[in-house]
C-alpha cells in the first residue's frame, strides 16, 4: 500500500513531477497528461457514485471500475523502458478488460436498442456518467498519442482498457436512464 506522511514536498515548485520509477517530468508531459485525464475521469465516477447507491449493482461496478483507475494510473506512471525495476510494476491486465466486458454485457441485456445517438443527460447519475465518458474517451486519445511519441509505450491492455471504460460509462448511463427507457434522444435537425 502507498504511505502518505507529507502531502507537499515542494519538489514540483519548479514545475516537474516524479513518476513511479523516479524520473522528473514537466507537468505538461503527455504520460502526466495522460494519467492526470485518468484522474479526472475516476473524480467524475465519483461524482455520478453519490447519485447510485440506490443501485447496487452498478455502484459496485463503479467502484470497482475506480480501483482500476487508479490501477491504470500506476501503469502509466510506470513506462516501460525495459529496464528491471526493484518491483513488479502494477499494470493493467487482461483479466480486467474482460471484466468490463462482462459488465457491459450484463447492463446492455436490460437494455433495448437504440434508434438514435443519446444526448447527454437524463437522470443525474447518468449525466454524471456521460460527462466520465466523454473524458475518459480525451484520455483515450491522450494515451494513442503517447503510444505513438517515439522512445514512449502503452500496454495493449492499458489502451484497451480505456476504450471499454467509455462504452461501459455509456451502457452504465442508459441502465441508470431508467434501463434506458429515459434516454434523450437526439432528432437529426429537430432545431432548423
Amino acid at each position: 500500500m502507498v504511505k502518505l506522511n507529507k502531502i507537499y514536498t515542494r519538489t514540483g515548485d519548479d514545475g516537474t513531477t516524479g513518476l513511479a520509477a523516479g524520473p522528473r517530468r514537466f507537468k505538461n508531459d503527455l504520460r502526466i497528461e495522460c494519467y492526470g485525464t485518468i484522474d479526472e475521469t475516476n473524480a467524475a465516477i465519483g461524482m455520478a457514485r453519490l447519485t447510485t447507491a440506490s443501485e447496487p449493482e452498478v455502484d459496485e461496478m463503479l467502484k470497482r471500475v475506480q480501483n482500476d483507475l487508479f490501477d491504470l494510473g500506476a501503469d502509466l506512471s510506470t513506462p516501460d523502458t525495459g529496464e528491471t525495476l526493484p518491483y513488479e510494476p502494477l499494470r493493467i491486465v487482461a483479466g480486467q478488460v474482460a471484466r468490463l466486458e462482462t459488465e457491459i454485457d450484463r447492463l446492455n441485456a436490460d437494455l433495448e436498442p437504440l434508434r438514435s445517438f443519446v444526448l447527454n443527460g437524463g437522470t443525474p447519475a447518468a449525466a454524471h456518467l456521460h460527462l466520465a465518458r466523454t473524458i475518459a474517451r480525451r484520455a483515450e486519445r491522450s494515451m494513442v498519442a503517447l503510444s505513438h511519441t517515439p522512445g514512449e509505450t502503452v500496454s495493449p491492455a492499458a489502451l484497451e482498457y480505456v476504450n471499454r471504460l467509455s462504452d461501459f460509462l455509456f451502457v452504465a448511463a442508459r441502465w441508470l436512464n431508467d434501463r434506458g427507457r429515459g434516454d434523450v434522444l437526439w432528432i437529426p435537425g429537430l432545431t432548423r
